[in-house]
């Protein structure tokens, strides 16, 4: 006898990446006649669809009753349809659902975190492109949401986000249907990996070693991308900018460190000196694209500017 829906969200709630999987493909055809009833049959109902799989993802241990996994799914279709006839916003949708959403302990990013199902969306990432991988972890898994940021950060137009967001979304909620029974790398060991180098490198900057530590990390031809659209090679203008901060005693605390095969991100915050606490922003986020093991493309984003 097939599993029921009972069985398979405990068990996705458990971390079993394949009953989660399951789960979305069997109800699957539901959301889509929800979507089409709402948005008619065209490209912006699939999308929707897609967009609530990855809600679904997050969310699946806010489901209080295991029984309601179906109305569930196609409560999270409905609300992203109509958030699309609402246009587009720079909130993101599981925080606009949160309010119609069942809450529950842990928070679905700590569920995430501790869970199978981590490997499992990040080894579907790592099959997207690496401009796509860029706009999802930015819009999902940072607090940089808004999508003028997100094309500052990625130095494109604001309407190249929202395509390739969107084309991102329909590959990434296929690849994990596809993917559900696949074994998939430890990305907790590599994350771990790359924070641990993200904290020695701010750890050695403040030592005097910030040179040393780049040197061992990125290439020495490394292209950087600073704010206001400054571009620079080479590892002496990093370094040079590390010891101005530095020197005018700017702190930097690392909050959150992604990473995927070939793409990092950093976001830390920029703590000015008491005597001048407006110095500089509240907070940085530093896109770092890999090849060959070694950073070969910096940009530096500003967050938390005035509007």
């Amino acid at each position: 006898m097939p599993d029921t829906d009972a069985d398979l969200v405990r068990a996705a709630q458990a971390g079993d990446v394949s009953s989660l999987g399951s789960l979305l493909t069997r109800h699957r055809p539901g959301q889509l006649a929800v979507a089409y009833g709402i948005l008619g049959a065209r490209p912006d109902a699939e999308d929707a669809v897609q967009e609530a799989a990855l809600v679904a993802l997050r969310r699946i241990g806010d489901l209080r009753d295991p029984e309601a996994a179906g109305p569930w799914l196609r409560m999270i279709v409905r609300n992203a349809c109509r958030m699309r006839l609402r246009g587009p916003s720079d909130v993101a949708l599981d925080e606009r659902l949160a309010a119609t959403l069942p809450a529950a302990e842990p928070d679905p990013a700590e569920l995430l975190e501790q869970h199978a199902a981590r490997d499992w969306v990040w080894h579907a990432l790592d099959e997207l492109s690496p401009s796509l991988r860029l706009v999802v972890m930015l819009r999902h898994f940072t607090g940089v949401t808004a999508y003028q940021d997100i094309a500052d950060v990625c130095g494109v137009p604001v309407g190249t986000v929202r395509s390739r967001l969107s084309e991102a979304r329909r590959k990434l909620a296929e690849a994990l249907l596809a993917t559900a029974d696949v074994a998939h790398d430890d990305v907790t060991a590599l994350t771990n990996a790359r924070r641990r180098t993200a904290e020695e490198t701010f750890a050695a900057a403040h030592r005097g070693q910030f040179g040393a530590v780049l040197a061992d990390h990125w290439s020495p031809t490394v292209e950087s991308i600073w704010p206001q659209g400054v571009r620079a090679t080479g590892l002496d203008f990093l370094v040079r900018g590390m010891d101005h901060d530095l020197a005018d005693g700017v702190g930097h605390r690392l909050t959150n460190v992604l990473a995927s095969r070939d793409l990092d991100i950093w976001e830390f915050d920029l703590v000015s000196p008491p005597e001048d606490p407006s110095h500089c922003p509240p907070g940085a986020v530093w896109v770092q694209q890999r090849a060959g093991g070694r950073v070969q493309r910096a940009r530096l984003f500003h967050t938390g500017r005035p509007a």
